[in-house]
Protein backbone atom coordinates (compact mmCIF):
# COMPACT_ATOMS: atom_id res chain seq x y z
CA UNK A 1 0.00 0.00 0.00
CA UNK A 2 2.81 2.24 0.81
CA UNK A 3 4.33 2.30 -2.42
CA UNK A 4 1.33 3.47 -4.50
CA UNK A 5 1.47 6.52 -1.89
CA UNK A 6 5.18 7.29 -3.12
CA UNK A 7 5.66 10.77 -3.86
CA UNK A 8 2.24 11.91 -2.71
CA UNK A 9 3.89 14.76 -0.21
CA UNK A 10 5.60 16.07 -3.07
CA UNK A 11 2.39 16.32 -5.30
CA UNK A 12 0.40 18.10 -2.19
CA UNK A 13 3.21 20.27 -1.64
CA UNK A 14 3.35 21.86 -5.21
CA UNK A 15 -0.46 22.06 -5.01
CA UNK A 16 -0.78 23.45 -1.62
CA UNK A 17 2.32 26.05 -1.67
CA UNK A 18 1.01 28.56 -4.47
CA UNK A 19 -2.32 28.44 -2.31
CA UNK A 20 -0.59 29.24 0.78
CA UNK A 21 1.35 31.84 -0.73
CA UNK A 22 -1.18 33.35 -1.95
CA UNK A 23 -3.23 33.59 1.19
CA UNK A 24 -0.16 35.27 2.83
CA UNK A 25 -0.04 37.92 -0.13
CA UNK A 26 -3.75 38.99 0.35
CA UNK A 27 -3.49 39.22 4.08
CA UNK A 28 -0.28 41.40 4.12
CA UNK A 29 -1.83 43.33 0.95
CA UNK A 30 -5.20 43.70 3.18
CA UNK A 31 -3.16 45.52 5.87
CA UNK A 32 -1.14 47.62 3.77
CA UNK A 33 -4.23 49.06 2.55
CA UNK A 34 -5.35 48.95 5.90
CA UNK A 35 -2.86 51.26 7.40
CA UNK A 36 -2.37 53.17 4.40
CA UNK A 37 -6.35 54.48 4.74
CA UNK A 38 -5.80 55.28 8.60
CA UNK A 39 -3.01 57.27 7.84
CA UNK A 40 -4.65 59.44 4.87
CA UNK A 41 -7.52 59.41 7.63
CA UNK A 42 -5.60 60.51 10.26
CA UNK A 43 -3.56 62.96 8.34
CA UNK A 44 -7.21 64.55 7.30
CA UNK A 45 -8.43 65.06 10.65
CA UNK A 46 -5.18 66.46 11.63
CA UNK A 47 -5.16 68.82 8.36
CA UNK A 48 -8.93 69.37 9.36
CA UNK A 49 -7.90 70.68 12.83
CA UNK A 50 -5.85 73.28 12.23
CA UNK A 51 -7.67 74.70 9.31
CA UNK A 52 -10.68 74.92 11.35
CA UNK A 53 -8.65 76.66 14.29
CA UNK A 54 -9.61 80.33 14.77
CA UNK A 55 -6.24 81.57 13.01
CA UNK A 56 -6.31 79.05 10.60
CA UNK A 57 -6.31 78.57 6.60
CA UNK A 58 -6.24 76.14 4.11
CA UNK A 59 -2.50 76.65 4.02
CA UNK A 60 -1.90 75.65 7.55
CA UNK A 61 -4.69 72.94 7.20
CA UNK A 62 -2.31 71.46 3.97
CA UNK A 63 0.83 71.85 5.64
CA UNK A 64 -0.62 69.94 8.95
CA UNK A 65 -2.08 66.89 6.89
CA UNK A 66 1.41 66.85 5.17
CA UNK A 67 3.60 66.80 8.32
CA UNK A 68 1.28 63.96 9.12
CA UNK A 69 1.94 61.69 6.65
CA UNK A 70 5.37 62.41 6.74
CA UNK A 71 5.80 61.86 10.60
CA UNK A 72 4.17 58.61 10.00
CA UNK A 73 6.75 57.36 7.56
CA UNK A 74 6.09 59.66 4.35
CA UNK A 75 6.71 57.44 0.94
CA UNK A 76 7.32 54.01 2.96
CA UNK A 77 3.41 54.49 3.76
CA UNK A 78 1.69 56.92 1.21
CA UNK A 79 3.15 57.93 -2.28
CA UNK A 80 2.42 61.04 -4.46
CA UNK A 81 -0.01 62.38 -1.62
CA UNK A 82 -2.02 65.68 -2.49
CA UNK A 83 -3.94 67.59 -0.07
CA UNK A 84 -6.74 69.70 -0.81
CA UNK A 85 -8.13 72.09 1.72
CA UNK A 86 -11.06 73.92 1.80
CA UNK A 87 -12.33 76.66 4.35
CA UNK A 88 -15.68 78.18 4.97
CA UNK A 89 -17.41 80.06 7.81
CA UNK A 90 -18.94 76.82 8.79
CA UNK A 91 -16.20 74.14 8.41
CA UNK A 92 -13.16 73.46 7.57
CA UNK A 93 -12.61 70.38 5.16
CA UNK A 94 -9.37 68.90 4.44
CA UNK A 95 -9.16 65.63 1.08
CA UNK A 96 -5.66 63.20 1.71
CA UNK A 97 -5.44 61.53 -1.32
CA UNK A 98 -2.16 59.06 -2.11
CA UNK A 99 -0.91 56.11 -3.85
CA UNK A 100 -0.56 52.76 -1.25
CA UNK A 101 2.12 50.40 -1.45
CA UNK A 102 1.55 47.17 -3.02
CA UNK A 103 2.98 43.24 -2.86
CA UNK A 104 1.18 42.84 -6.23
CA UNK A 105 3.30 44.07 -9.18
CA UNK A 106 1.50 46.32 -11.41
CA UNK A 107 -1.33 47.23 -9.08
CA UNK A 108 -1.07 50.66 -7.33
CA UNK A 109 -4.50 51.22 -5.00
CA UNK A 110 -5.45 54.39 -4.06
CA UNK A 111 -6.89 55.76 -1.29
CA UNK A 112 -9.03 59.00 -0.94
CA UNK A 113 -10.22 60.28 2.68
CA UNK A 114 -11.13 63.35 4.02
CA UNK A 115 -11.93 64.85 7.09
CA UNK A 116 -14.36 68.22 8.50
CA UNK A 117 -14.33 69.87 11.52
CA UNK A 118 -16.36 73.11 12.51
CA UNK A 119 -14.37 76.67 11.78
CA UNK A 120 -13.23 78.26 15.39
CA UNK A 121 -15.13 81.69 15.66
CA UNK A 122 -15.69 84.45 18.46
CA UNK A 123 -19.33 84.63 18.99
CA UNK A 124 -21.68 86.98 21.73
Amino acid sequence: GRERERGVASIQLVILMPVLFTLLFVGMQAAIIYHGRTVAIAAAQEGARAAAAQDGTTVSGQKAAAAFVVAAGGQDVLQGVHVAARRTAAAATVTVSARILSVVPGWTPRVTQSASAPTERLTR
